[in-house]
């Protein structure tokens, strides 16, 4: 069930987690650091805080930090003074002075210059700044929420971040996992975003196939949440006359199908997940061979031993039932014993990395072609 009373929208238990750190940390002051992958809810986040906080009727300024040029970006934060530059043509106020008594929300902040970043950091310990051009200090109650994609340790590390600004920025540190991490908020979140989507565009939702569903749950989603939302919103724009079949959402997450082949071999791409990969050839080759037996079965000529001809098999009473958990182990399991162990030839044929095989076989216990 969706919490109705929060912006974040899962049921994983890392999502119950972090709507309980939210409401600990909203009511102070105190600055936040949101960390997590592009596209996983900083800015939800962020949000979030400040609508539970005791700031909630004063603004909320959110801030590109990597979105506004270097030469800028201190005119953008902290304001000018009329003629300080060419183009300052008035005295203007930043957006620190903007979100006085409210909150500042600082996405991408590793982006910050150097320099920027000293004087940032006295605004953070004083809560004073100068406009640009200006000569005396001017103060500010704001709230500080930062938010970064990168790993500033490796920034620290190559000089292109201050460590104390570090240190004060994190007094609260709040990691979002990336979609993949949480498979239940995925069928969560596809139909919140369904449900949006078709009341806000007077949209009737035909449908999605149980395959088609499965599939998006598997998916590894790795521009997280952002892709879901504008998968989803694609996907019932362009299909809204009929239901969603799983051939829809492959070509609507743009994913390489080799076609008439047992087991289906997909064709790895730059920046594609291995998983992934080996999900999409164990998913096409469970629907070719049920594809196989209901041809065979509709001219009266398949008995119960007959087997595809790549030799791997699954009884008729387990097919339709089968989990992808089920499958993905029996598929592994015979291709082990198959090809005698031999893992160059298993990758090979299944076109994913040695590493993810060891880590596959490891995660099911699998050893000798046999569960230990």
């Amino acid at each position: 069930m969706l919490n109705n009373d929060s912006l974040m929208i899962g049921e994983s238990i890392q999502i119950v987690e972090l709507r309980s750190l939210i409401r600990q940390v909203a009511p102070t002051d105190v600055t936040v650091l949101i960390t997590g992958e592009s596209g996983s809810g900083k800015e939800v986040v962020a949000t979030e805080i400040h609508r539970l906080s005791k700031r909630h009727n004063k603004p909320f300024i959110t801030v590109n930090c990597g979105a506004i040029p270097e030469g800028l970006i201190e005119s953008e934060l902290f304001g000018h003074i009329k003629g300080s530059f060419t183009g300052a043509v008035e005295t203007r106020k930043g957006y620190f002075e903007a979100a006085d008594k409210g909150t500042i929300f600082l996405d991408e902040i590793g982006e910050l210059p150097l320099a920027t970043q000293v004087r940032f950091l006295r605004v953070i310990e004083t809560g004073e700044f100068m406009k640009v051009g200006g000569s005396k200090s001017e103060k500010v109650d704001v709230r500080i929420i930062a938010a970064t994609n990168k790993s500033l340790e490796n920034l620290i590390t190559n000089n292109n971040f201050r460590e104390d600004l570090y240190y004060r920025l994190r007094s609260i540190n709040i990691y979002i996992p990336p979609l993949r991490e949480r498979k239940e908020d995925v069928k969560v979140l596809f139909n919140y975003f369904i449900d949006i989507f078709c009341s806000r565009n007077k949209i009737e939702f035909k449908g999605i196939s149980d395959e088609a569903f499965e599939f998006i749950t598997n998916y590894n989603w790795p521009g997280n949440v952002r892709q879901l939302r504008n998968f989803t919103e694609s996907i019932i724009t362009l299909h809204s006359e009929k239901r969603i079949e799983v051939g829809d959402v492959v070509r609507q997450l743009n994913i390489p199908q080799a076609e008439n082949t047992l087991p289906a071999i997909i064709t790895p791409f730059k920046g594609q997940d291995e998983r992934q990969l080996l999900f999409g050839a164990l998913f096409e080759l469970k629907r070719d061979i049920m594809d196989i037996k209901s041809q065979l079965s509709a001219i009266g000529d398949v008995k119960s031993n007959n087997v595809p001809d790549d030799g791997f098999y699954i009884s008729d009473d387990k097919i339709d039932s089968i989990s992808f958990d089920e499958f993905e182990r029996e598929l592994l399991t015979y291709y082990w014993n198959k090809y005698n162990g031999n893992i160059n030839r298993i990758a090979d044929k299944l076109k994913i990395s040695n590493r993810t095989l060891y880590r596959k076989f490891k995660t099911y216990g699998l050893k000798n072609g046999k569960a230990h």
